[in-house]
C-alpha cells in the first residue's frame, strides 16, 4: 500500500494514534464481543416457494402439514387478514407473502413454523398449491414490448423514502420507475461534434456474495415486537414493520447483531415482516434463516441495457452525452427506483460536459428483485461511458490518458447544476495510477493497459445521530445506529471518538444497532458511515466536553482560577483534570455521567447534496489468450481518494476488495435465467475470484483532507469497483484489438469477439 498525503495533520495507524482537531490523542486498541441470545420456545420457519415464474394462485390445501406432528402453524396470505402484507422502500409494491399471484420463480408462497427445522421441512412436502401458469419475461427490453405481459397490473404506493423528490412515472405497465437528468441543448452538441459514437452496452444479473445469508428472529411480547435480523437499516426495518403490523414506532425494536458481509444486499427490509408475522401465528418467537440459494432468490444487483451516444470535438472535448438505460429490477422494485436515479445521475461520469439528456427506466421482469448493489449504478453505466472514452481517443489520434484530463472535472466544479462540487483532484489521482501502472513503459504482444475513472455522488440523505456517555471513570459509551457488516464501523467510529474526547480506545464502547438502545440513523450504505456518522459522534464529544468544561467551573473553580480546556481534560492553574474526575466532582460521588448529543441533517456542511463524491480510479494491465477466449488481469492499480484515512489498513482492504467483486463480474459473475427459472443459484455454479484469480495489486491511498467529514475524510469502498469493468474492456481492445460491450467478458463471448475479428480482416 502507497498512501499520498497532502494534509496537515496525517492519522497513524490504529493502535498508535488518532487526529483531533488540535492534536493527536493516543490510543492503545479494542477488542469486540459478542452476545449469545438465548431464547426459549424458539421455533423455526421454512418457506414453501413457487416454481413458476409468473402464475396465478388458483387454490393451496395445507391440511396435511397442518396435522404434521411438530408443526405449530401454516401461514399462507390468507391466514393474515389483520396485516398491512405489501411493504417497500421506494414504492410499496412487495407481498412478504404470495398474494393471489406469483411474479418470479421463487417467490415464497406458504410459511411453515415447527419446532424444528426439519420438521418444517418435511411438512412443506404436505403442502398441495394448484397454479395457473402465466406467460413470463426475463429480459428488460422484451418487457417493453407491447405485447409482453404485464407483472403488475396497478402501481405500487410511493414511499416517502425513495430518495428523490420527483413522482415515479409509469409510462408502460411493466415500468417500475421512470428518471431524467438533463441540462444543455443537446442537439446543438451533437451538430457541433466531429465525431459521435454510439453503441449499446450490457451489464449482467450479479448476486453480492456476502458470506452470512439472510436471517432473522422475531418476536412477541405484550404489544412489542423485537426483530433480530442481519440487515443493514435497522431504523428503516423498523418503519417498514410498523407500518406492516399497524404499530407505532416506539413499539417496535430492531436488533442487528455482527452481519457478516452486506454490500448493499442487505439493505431495507427483506425477510423481517415474514417473519414477524409468522412468530404472530406462532405465538412463539420464530427463527426464519435462508440457505444462500434462498438468499440468491431475495435480491440482486440491477441487469442494465445502456445505449449511449457521445459526442466529441476534434480535440477530444466532450460536448454531449444521450442515453437511454434499462435496468431489471425484477419482480419488485426494492431499491431499483433509486438505483436508476443514481444511474441517470452518474451516466455523464467525472466530466465535464455542456450538454446531457439521459432517460433512465427500471422495468419489471419475472426475475428475482434487484435493489441496493455496491457500486449503485454506476459500475452499470461506467462500462459504456470509459468505453467510449478509449474508442474516442482512438478515432481522434489521443492518448486515452490524455483524452480524460481535457475532460475530467477540476475541484470543486459542479458536475451538474444544483450539486455539490467536485470534492476531489482527479486529475491528480489520474497521474498516480498511470505513474504506478507504467503507462509508458513497453508492454510485451498480446497485453494491454487501461486507466479508467468514476465520480459518483454518494453518502445518501444526512440524516444521523450520535450520543456519547462519559462515565465517571473516566470511560466513554458511544451509541450510534450504522450497523457492522464488516467493514470496520465499530473500529473506525470508536478512534474518532476516542480521537475527539482525547482518551484511550481501549476505555472506549461502542453501542450499535439496536433501535432500542441507540440514536437513529438513517442507514448504513452509500459508503456514509465514516463520513456522516463520524460528523455525528464529533458533534456530540463536543457537546459533552462543552458541558464538562463548564461543570468543571462549577464543582473546582467556583471562584476561579480559570479553567482551561486540554485535550484529554482541563487545567486549572498547573493541575490537569480527566473527564472522569469533572463527573464525580460535580455529581459529588463516584457516580454520575455526561451525556452529548450530536445530530446531522442537511444544513451547514451538509447542506448540499451530494455529501460527498465516490472516486473509482483503476488501472489495469491484461493478457489475452486467443485460443481460449481467456482474459487474465495480470496488474491492478486502485487510487482510493478518501480525504483522510483513519484507519489505512480498513481502506486498503475496502478499496481492493470493491475492485476485486468489479473483476468478478466484469470476468465472470452473472445470474442466468432461461424458461423463467435461474439456472446458477448456488455457490458452486455462480463463480467468484478466487485467490488463483489475484492480480499483482497496488494499492494507492490519497489523503488531500478535501472531504466534509471529521479530519477532511470522505467515503470509500465502493468506487474502485466501479471503472472495473470499463477499464478491462479497453485493455483487452488495445492487446487483442476486439471491443467488448457486454459483461462479463467470459472466454466463450471474448473468443467470439476474435473470431468475429479475424472474419472481418479476411473479407
Amino acid at each position: 500500500m502507497r498512501r499520498v498525503t497532502s494534509r496537515p495533520v496525517a492519522p497513524a495507524p490504529i493502535g498508535l494514534s488518532v487526529p483531533r482537531r488540535d492534536g493527536v490523542a493516543k490510543v492503545t486498541g479494542s477488542g469486540r464481543f459478542t452476545v449469545d441470545i438465548g431464547m426459549p420456545g424458539l421455533a423455526h420457519a421454512r418457506l414453501l416457494r413457487s416454481p413458476y415464474p409468473h402464475a396465478t394462485i388458483r387454490s393451496i390445501d395445507t391440511d396435511a402439514a397442518r396435522r404434521h406432528p411438530g408443526v405449530i402453524a401454516v401461514v399462507t396470505a390468507d391466514d393474515l387478514p389483520d396485516v398491512n402484507l405489501v411493504y417497500g422502500h421506494a414504492l410499496a409494491d412487495h407481498p412478504m407473502i404470495a398474494m393471489g399471484k406469483v411474479r418470479f420463480a421463487g417467490e415464497p408462497v406458504v410459511g411453515v413454523v415447527a419446532e424444528d427445522a426439519v420438521t418444517a421441512e418435511e411438512a412443506l412436502r404436505l403442502i398441495d398449491v394448484v397454479y395457473e401458469p402465466l406467460p413470463f419475461v426475463t429480459a428488460p427490453d422484451a418487457a417493453l414490448g407491447p405485447a409482453a405481459p404485464v407483472i403488475h397490473e396497478k402501481p405500487g404506493e410511493q414511499r416517502a423514502h425513495r430518495g428523490f423528490e420527483e413522482d415515479i412515472e409509469r409510462t408502460h405497465p411493466n415500468v417500475c420507475s421512470e428518471s431524467r437528468q438533463a441540462w444543455g441543448d443537446i442537439d446543438d452538441a451533437f451538430a457541433r461534434a466531429d465525431l459521435v459514437l454510439e453503441g449499446e452496452y450490457r451489464y449482467p444479473r450479479s448476486y453480492a456474495y456476502a458470506m452470512e445469508p439472510y436471517t432473522s428472529i422475531a418476536r412477541w411480547d405484550e404489544g412489542q415486537l423485537t426483530v433480530w435480523t442481519s440487515g443493514q437499516h435497522p431504523y428503516m426495518v423498523r418503519e417498514d414493520l410498523a407500518h406492516c403490523f399497524h404499530l407505532p414506532l416506539a413499539a417496535v425494536r430492531v436488533i442487528v447483531p455482527y452481519v457478516g458481509g452486506g454490500y448493499g444486499s442487505k439493505s431495507y427490509t427483506k425477510i423481517e415482516p415474514l417473519t414477524a408475522a409468522l412468530a404472530l401465528r406462532a405465538g412463539r418467537p420464530v427463527r426464519l434463516g435462508l440457505s444462500i440459494e434462498e438468499s440468491i432468490l431475495t435480491t440482486r444487483g440491477d441487469a442494465a441495457i445502456v445505449r449511449l451516444r457521445s459526442a466529441f470535438d476534434r480535440d477530444g472535448l466532450l460536448l454531449g452525452r444521450q442515453a437511454t438505460i434499462l435496468l431489471d429490477t425484477g419482480g419488485y422494485a426494492e431499491n431499483s427506483p433509486l438505483v436508476g436515479r443514481k444511474a441517470a445521475n452518474r451516466l455523464g461520469g467525472p466530466y465535464r460536459i455542456p450538454a446531457l439528456e439521459v432517460t433512465c427506466f427500471t422495468v419489471y421482469t419475472n426475475t428475482a428483485p434487484a435493489s441496493s448493489f455496491r457500486g449503485f449504478g454506476a459500475p452499470q453505466v461506467t462500462l459504456a461511458g470509459e468505453s467510449q472514452m478509449d474508442e474516442a481517443a482512438e478515432r481522434l489520434g489521443l492518448d486515452p490518458l490524455d483524452i480524460r484530463r481535457r475532460n475530467v472535472l477540476r475541484p470543486g466544479e459542479r458536475a451538474w447544476p444544483k450539486v455539490r462540487g467536485i470534492d476531489a483532484d482527479l486529475l491528480a489521482d489520474l497521474d498516480l495510477a498511470a505513474e504506478e501502472l507504467g503507462w509508458t513503459d513497453p508492454l510485451p504482444a498480446g497485453r494491454g493497459r487501461a486507466i479508467c475513472l468514476s465520480a459518483s455522488d454518494a453518502g445518501s440523505e444526512p440524516m444521523t445521530t450520535s450520543l456519547v456517555r462519559i462515565h465517571a471513570d473516566g470511560s466513554m459509551t458511544v451509541t450510534c445506529g450504522s450497523t457492522e457488516m464488516g467493514q470496520g464501523s465499530s473500529t473506525v467510529l470508536a478512534q474518532m471518538a476516542a480521537g475527539e474526547m482525547g482518551i484511550d480506545l481501549d476505555r472506549v464502547h461502542l453501542l450499535q444497532s439496536d433501535t432500542a438502545a441507540v440514536s437513529y440513523d438513517r442507514s448504513t450504505g452509500a459508503s456514509r458511515t465514516t463520513t456522516l456518522m463520524g460528523l455525528a459522534i464529533a458533534a456530540a464529544a463536543r457537546d459533552a466536553r462543552e458541558q464538562l468544561v463548564r461543570w468543571a467551573q462549577e464543582s473546582l473553580a467556583p471562584d476561579g482560577p480559570t479553567v482551561v480546556e486540554e485535550q484529554t481534560g482541563v487545567r486549572i492553574g498547573d493541575a490537569m483534570h480527566d473527564w472522569g474526575e469533572i463527573v464525580r466532582s460535580w455529581f459529588g460521588g463516584h457516580a454520575g455521567e455526561c451525556v452529548g448529543r450530536g445530530y446531522i441533517r442537511r444544513a451547514g456542511a451538509t447542506e448540499e447534496m451530494p455529501p460527498f463524491w465516490e472516486i473509482g480510479c483503476v488501472g489495469v494491465e491484461v493478457s489475452v489468450d486467443e485460443s481460449t477466449g481467456v482474459v487474465r488481469v495480470e496488474k491492478l492499480v486502485t487510487v482510493g481518494d478518501v480525504g483522510c484515512a483513519i484507519n489505512p489498513q480498513l481502506v486498503e482492504g475496502q478499496d481492493i476488495g470493491a475492485a476485486m467483486m468489479g473483476l468478478g463480474m466484469a470476468t465472470r459473475e452473472e445470474l442466468i435465467y432461461e424458461d423463467g427459472n435461474l439456472m446458477n443459484g448456488n455457490l458452486f455454479d455462480y463463480r467468484v475470484p478466487r485467490t488463483t484469480d489475484l492480480p499483482e495489486i497496488r494499492s494507492i491511498i490519497v489523503e488531500r483532507g478535501d472531504g466534509v467529514g471529521l479530519y477532511g475524510a470522505k467515503g470509500g469502498g465502493e468506487g474502485s469497483l466501479n471503472p472495473v469493468a470499463a477499464a478491462i474492456a479497453n485493455a483487452v481492445w488495445r492487446a487483442a484489438g476486439v471491443r467488448l460491450r457486454e459483461a462479463p467478458f467470459s472466454p466463450e463471448r471474448v473468443w467470439k469477439a476474435l473470431q468475429e475479428r479475424d472474419a472481418a480482416a479476411r473479407s
